[in-house]
């Protein structure tokens, strides 16, 4: 029996780790892949308190020791159910079951797509959701970016330094990125800007050879001859195991205020799962801290 089970062990769940050990908690963190969620995939982060710089793997590895080195116990497993028996939450994963007395759901999010014809079948052979992981590949070769926020942004800026020419393909005619990465990318003689337009095509051979994009506005659609395609289009919440447990939005996002309670008594949430106007690395630690802080309130409450 574990007082707080944490399921996610990205930049939130790890911080709410780190508080609930340092309120004398015992503390079970889920993860079904590996800690720090998809701030591993970020080269440099520029935007958090206190170093200008600092790789978004070097953050991860640092913010699980610290939980480690405060007595959290991280399993890496999947969670696929959660339920209430008597007020003992219980957490079931692809492996066994685990028993707490508060839940905090930090689940973070997956890469979404495009939802074109073989896009699936691309992957790896020209179509990909990771430019940090996936961009040294490319080198010397014509590649495409779609999406307008900071992560294709961002995504367009790593990849120019690598490639001969990026496109960055966006549906409108204005960026949702922070105006310092847009000014930084406009520098890059290497990239050009596509605007107003959305994939409509993949032309394939075995391996991408080309996307063709469609004028949102006229209907022209334009052919792009590159060798690949970097999705950066949102991402999707890893919530779908908690349906019935959780009230969500109709984007799936589970529904909680800025004290990170849940429609269920003893479940909280912390970071991009949750409905909230911005999702930051910053944010992200906040949601870990507030979440933690109420799940100790909610143990200490139901104490005999």
């Amino acid at each position: 029996m574990y007082d707080i089970i944490v399921i996610g062990g990205g930049p939130a769940g790890l911080t709410a780790a780190i508080y609930a050990r340092r309120a004398a908690r015992s503390v079970l963190v889920l993860e079904a892949l590996v800690c720090g969620g998809q701030i591993i995939n970020t080269p440099d982060i520029e935007n958090y308190p206190v170093e200008a710089h600092l790789a978004g793997y070097d953050f991860a590895t640092r913010v699980e020791a610290q939980a480690r080195g405060l007595g959290a116990e991280i399993v890496f497993e999947r969670a696929v159910e959660v339920h209430d028996e008597g007020g003992v939450k219980v957490v079931v994963t692809e492996k066994g079951r685990y028993e707490g007395r508060a839940v905090i759901l930090a689940v973070g999010s997956r890469n979404r797509k495009l939802g074109l014809p073989e896009e699936d079948e691309l992957v790896g052979r020209g179509v990909s959701y990771c430019a940090t992981c996936d961009g040294a590949f490319y080198r010397k070769k014509t590649v495409a970016v779609v999406g307008g926020g900071n992560t294709a942004l961002e995504d367009a800026l790593y990849l120019a330094d690598l490639v001969d020419k990026v496109f960055l393909v966006h549906r409108r005619d204005a960026f949702r990125a922070e105006e310092a990465t847009v000014a930084r990318l406009r520098e890059k003689p290497n990239v050009e800007f596509v605007l107003n337009a959305v994939p409509v095509r993949l032309v394939a051979e075995q391996n991408l050879l080309a996307i063709e994009v469609k004028d949102v506005k006229d209907g022209s659609v334009r052919t792009l001859e590159v060798s690949g395609l970097f999705v950066a289009v949102g991402r999707t919440p890893e919530t779908a195991a908690f349906r019935d447990l959780v009230a969500l939005d109709a984007a799936g996002c589970v529904v909680a205020g800025e004290d990170c309670h849940t429609s269920a008594p003893g479940v909280f949430v912390a970071g991009d799962c949750r409905v909230k106007p911005l999702r930051q690395l910053v944010t992200a630690t906040a949601d870990g801290a507030m979440a933690a802080t109420e799940a100790v309130k909610f143990v200490q409450s139901a104490a005999p």
